[in-house]
């Protein structure tokens, strides 16, 4: 039950970031905006939470910094692909490059330097409980606030008005337009959000996964992210199945190198990105139900004037 329970809290922490920034992705994108840039904003904020937290000394500095990174360079990417009408894959691939290289910047100065991560919050008595209370009930608050983020983000889009009319700008921007919506301010808001929630989950990497800076440290999961919106159908409950399972995958392959599994290490570390394009792949072969995008997602939009 020790490695059992081992294994569990290892997944939790790899699906995490991966659950965060697919939440920012699936509300931007049911909004009718493609952001490929969320790699690089979301290392961007694994660079800025680090150092800001070792300036100020304090981690919750770290990550309202991070998040403010990560929205900052959503608002650069909003302004070109909503103000300028720009390619949206295009512009988003040129973030994602411009994030690495800012990022590489960012944190040169706090390459190797160590402080105390952000650790878990054990909830009194609960946390006591075998095997359950260390999984359930003793987390750091990012794991809750990805499941507190699931809960708020479907209870938005499918419960209320406002959360209808961003689904609206995602299906068809010119008739929310006509209805008299705002649909570029939308848009803006949910590309800033999903900046924001990028944002968290690099903080997350860089304050709680391993509390210190490297470059390169999100390793590609901003790409997964993207995937695990595609896979959970733009739904949001089905984005922690989609989240866990690649999170999983990455830490089985790591067990899998241990325990002398008679396959080429480097074919086991790219388990987890085979994966998700097989899974992609089968997903639109198969057309499953619901696993259509917004009808208007990476369309620009230029209201008539």
């Amino acid at each position: 039950m020790t490695l059992l329970e081992a294994i569990i809290l290892t997944v939790i922490t790899a699906s995490t970031p991966l659950l965060i920034a697919a939440v920012g992705v699936l509300v931007c994108e049911r909004a009718g905006v493609l952001n490929l840039g969320v790699e690089g904003m979301m290392i961007i904020g694994a660079a800025t939470g680090v150092a800001a937290a070792i300036v100020s000394g304090n981690s919750a500095v770290g990550v309202l910094a991070a998040v403010f990174a990560g929205m900052a360079l959503a608002a650069v990417f909003g302004a070109l692909t909503l103000g300028l009408a720009t390619n949206q894959v295009a512009t988003g691939l040129a973030l994602a490059i411009f994030g690495l290289g800012l990022s590489g910047v960012v944190g040169a100065p706090f390459v190797g330097v160590q402080r105390e991560g952000i650790g878990p919050i054990a909830l009194p008595w609960l946390s006591d409980i075998p095997f359950v209370g260390p999984i359930l009930f003793s987390q750091d608050l990012f794991v809750y606030a990805s499941f507190a983020l699931v809960v708020g983000v479907a209870w938005f889009l499918l419960r209320t008005k406002a959360g209808l009319v961003l689904r609206a700008c995602g299906e068809n921007a010119a008739a929310a337009h006509a209805l008299g919506y705002p649909v570029l301010r939308i848009r803006f808001l949910a590309v800033l959000f999903g900046g924001g929630c990028a944002g968290l989950a690099g903080a997350y990497l860089s304050l709680v996964h391993t509390p210190f800076w490297t470059a390169g440290m999100t390793a590609g999961r901003g790409w997964i992210a993207l995937a695990i919106v595609v896979f959970a159908s733009w739904l949001p409950w089905r984005a922690v199945v989609g989240a866990y399972l690649f999170g999983g995958v990455t830490i089985l392959q790591l067990h899998a190198q241990g325990a002398g599994v008679p396959l080429p290490p480097q074919l086991l570390a790219a388990m987890p990105y085979l994966i998700t394009v097989v899974v992609l792949v089968l997903i639109m072969r198969l057309r499953l139900k619901g696993a259509v995008g917004p009808a208007s997602l990476g369309v620009s939009f230029v209201p008539e004037r």
